[in-house]
């Protein structure tokens, strides 16, 4: 594909049986608004073909992978005609609300274009959404709509149609459900005037037995909130993940270097903290039999399984290192004995395709763009002929969004860091500023924790941060392992919306949770946009929490799990993010 053919209105049409055949990455159906993730991409691909020239990267194949945008009067259709608004509205489960959806018909002028797509692809798709609201700059929806992706390789037309049917159906009721509801509230929209785009796109990838993915999935920042050792925030930071992007944005185990040093490892204590912390599994599209039909479930075709189960495959090739036990070293590549590491060395250190290369140019093309710091997200599959130069490996672009990076310069004291009135202090904190009117603290019990009570933890803590929300008041929130994570027995499992009355967010290990600092691509985007502070707290006696002053505080609430206390003063917050260095002073 030549980049340069392409320009804003040149790599864009209607939809017709002719799009499949063409060379052309975005086609439409309706007449309404595009939402902002397809905005987003028309957008940035239009720079991307004009600043990035084909003959850079010989060993690409760039794109956009092929996607159909249903434009938003097809969703004000859909919701009119069925009259949904009294249940999308209502106070009913996301179970009731996406039944209810299911059983509603799409309009009747769209689904010939739908059984088109379902004649002509029968390559996996995902159907994500697309709304007004995602990926504004100032509150950006990151992960908070539905994504359903289905194998689309049943044997006849109809099966397709109706699965397609069911996904997009899916993600229309996804704008409705409690999650997406309890986010907005704190922001100054309202559920009822968001309208819902969806785009429709095949997955990047490969099949392999019944499973379908790509051998790499990332998500690349040009600013790095957690820089580590000599790094510089602004060098940025990578992710990669084995298979489906899924694990990088729910925050799942992943690899991350900074584009100006690849080849440095994160800073691992030792071997056997690496096995530790190695992804050991991956998300793909499931193209074998489906166990138990279930439309209303985002991950019905979704499989999670070992990495090892990708040895007969041949994709752990280029990505792995073998640790060696008998010399306690740990190679390059994948040899015949010991436990493989996914640290993409072959790729990073041995360089043999110019991956950061790539990426750098495109952080720093899209960062130009938009004029401020970018988070994009990508998958790539890699050509099984490394030697053949008309194989190309095929980097799918996938979407691009603004990060929110404060400006306000702030110094904080060695006298004030270590001070007997710091209730903490942490050397990796996320964000910038200085917050001077926090009077509430909410907080988890220390004597009461356990790793098998985390989604009870996340209820309560939902029940509380509710009341924050109805009378617009903000806190302090105190945590162990890793907030946002989808793992119960890392942290706790909440999504945005349950603590998202929260200013200043605060992560501590336990000896059961010694986690690395949570890293989940559309939680710590939607903190970084709503200005929220994110401090991490290691293991260890040096940084620690002032729990007995916590203690001596007055009481507001207490349940089973939790505490919320008040001080007499507001705390003094200082979060210099130039260093991501922060204190919280006692009042």
């Amino acid at each position: 594909m030549d980049l340069n053919l392409y320009k804003l209105n040149n790599f864009k049409m209607d939809l017709n049986k002719n799009f499949f055949d063409s060379e052309f990455p975005i086609a439409y159906l309706g007449e309404g608004e595009l939402g902002g993730k397809a905005k987003g991409l028309e957008f940035i691909w239009s720079a991307i073909s004009s600043e990035i020239n084909v003959d850079e990267f010989l060993e690409f194949n760039i794109t956009i992978p092929k996607m159909i945008v249903i434009r938003t009067d097809v969703f004000d259709s859909f919701m009119q005609t069925n009259d949904l608004y009294k249940i999308a509205l209502s106070e009913e489960s996301d179970e009731r609300i996406a039944l209810a959806f299911q059983k509603a018909e799409l309009p009747f002028n769209i689904l010939g274009d739908l059984q088109l797509i379902a004649t002509e692809i029968t390559h996996p798709l995902a159907v994500r959404s697309s709304s007004l609201l995602e990926d504004a700059l100032n509150a950006p929806f990151a992960g908070i709509y539905g994504t359903k992706m289905t194998p689309n390789n049943q044997f006849d037309i109809d099966s397709r149609f109706r699965k397609l049917i069911e996904a997009v159906k899916f993600v229309y009721a996804s704008t409705f459900f409690k999650a997406p509801k309890n986010y907005i509230k704190a922001t100054k929209h309202k559920t009822e005037n968001e309208k819902m785009a969806v785009i429709i796109q095949e997955v990047v990838g490969e099949k392999h037995d019944n499973k379908f993915y790509p051998e790499i999935s990332g998500v690349a920042r040009s600013y790095n909130f957690y820089p580590a050792g000599n790094a510089k925030p602004e060098e940025g930071v990578v992710n990669l993940a084995f298979g489906l992007g899924k694990t990088i944005v729910d925050g799942g185990v992943s690899w991350a270097f900074s584009p100006a040093n690849p080849k440095k490892d994160p800073p691992f204590k030792s071997i056997k903290d690496m096995l530790k912390q190695t992804q050991l599994k991956f998300w793909s599209v499931n193209m074998g039999h489906v166990h138990e039909y279930d439309p209303i479930n985002e991950t019905e075709y979704l499989f999670e399984k070992y990495v090892t189960e990708a040895e007969d495959h041949g994709t752990l090739k280029e990505l792995v290192s073998t640790y060696d036990v008998a010399a306690d070293r740990v190679w390059t590549g994948q040899s015949d004995d010991g436990p493989r590491i996914l640290t993409f060395a072959p790729i990073l250190k041995s360089e043999t395709i110019p991956l950061n290369n790539l990426l750098k140019r495109m952080l720093k093309v899209c960062e130009n763009a938009y004029k401020s710091p970018v988070e994009i997200e990508f998958a790539l599959t890699l050509n099984k002929f490394i030697n053949k130069p008309d194989y190309k490996h095929k980097f799918g672009f996938l979407q691009v969004r603004p990060m929110v990076v404060s400006s306000e310069e702030v110094t904080i004291k060695d006298s004030e860091f270590k001070s007997e009135k710091a209730l903490l202090s942490s050397d990796y904190v996320l964000g910038n500023g200085s917050i001077n009117n926090l009077t509430d603290i909410v907080y988890l019990k220390i004597g009461n924790f356990q790793a098998k009570y985390t989604y009870e933890i996340a209820e309560e803590l939902s029940i509380i941060n509710k009341k924050f929300v109805s009378e617009n008041k903000k806190y302090l929130l105190i945590g162990f392992g890793r907030w946002g994570t989808t793992d119960p027995w890392a942290g706790i499992p909440v999504d945005w919306s349950q603590i998202s009355g929260a200013k200043v967010i605060v992560e501590t290990s336990i000896e059961e949770m010694k986690q690395e600092m949570s890293q989940a691509s559309h939680f710590f985007h939607n903190i970084s946009s709503f200005k929220v502070s994110y401090f991490s707290v290691p293991y260890t006696e040096s940084d620690s929490i002032d729990w007995d002053w916590l203690y001596d505080l007055e009481t507001i609430e207490e349940t089973r799990f939790i505490k919320h206390s008040k001080t007499k003063k507001p705390l003094k917050i200082k979060v210099d993010g130039r260093i991501g260095k922060g204190v919280i002073l006692k009042a």
